[in-house]
């Protein structure tokens, strides 16, 4: 099982929507992306501290798999959901209408209820056997947990420390 905490949005997103945040919370994170500034700088002490332990660099799937705004959240919404009912699946409201999840696709969250919206959450690519074993080691200690604890979605992490910054991280920026 891996650990899951519930997110602590930082303070400085307070009264800024979903999908709508403003260039200043962003940093751009290596190799490619955008976080919120204080995930950003977990996840980079967390990819050194890795690189550090012999694990190959983590990086993001996609471009679209660190910070999504709306329309983003929207697209893969609508990509992955049909209003055509099928027998069996998943459903979802949003907007006042049920959406059937369609087959062979992961579910998405609603628009602008995603931590990915808040630029909170990255989907790691590769992430299984040591990277994967490594990150269920450390994770917690940079501030990072998973969204579910089955195996659904070993790849999805979310920051969820607010503006508590893990010792790892202080540590990390501190000597840049």
């Amino acid at each position: 099982m891996r650990p899951v905490r519930k997110v602590v949005l930082p303070s400085d997103l307070e009264g800024i929507r979903n999908g709508r945040l403003p260039a200043r919370v962003l940093r751009e994170i290596t190799p490619r992306g955008r976080l919120h500034h204080l995930a950003a700088n977990a996840w980079e002490a967390m990819r050194a501290a890795a690189l550090a332990d012999g694990i190959r660099p983590f990086r993001a799937t996609s471009l679209g798999d660190t910070y999504r705004p709306l329309s983003q959240q929207t697209a893969l919404f609508l990509a992955r959901y049909t209003l055509n009912p099928i027998e069996g699946r998943p459903t979802v409201v949003w907007e006042g209408k049920t959406y059937y999840l369609l087959p062979r696709v992961a579910q998405a969250a609603r628009p602008g209820t995603s931590n990915h919206g808040w630029g909170l959450a990255i989907d790691i690519w590769g992430a299984s056997g040591a990277r994967l074993e490594w990150l269920e080691e450390h994770a917690l200690s940079f501030g990072f947990s998973w969204e579910f604890r089955s195996g659904a979605e070993p790849w999805h992490l979310r920051y969820f420390r607010g503006d508590r910054v893990p010792v790892k991280v202080k540590k990390w920026t501190q000597s840049k």
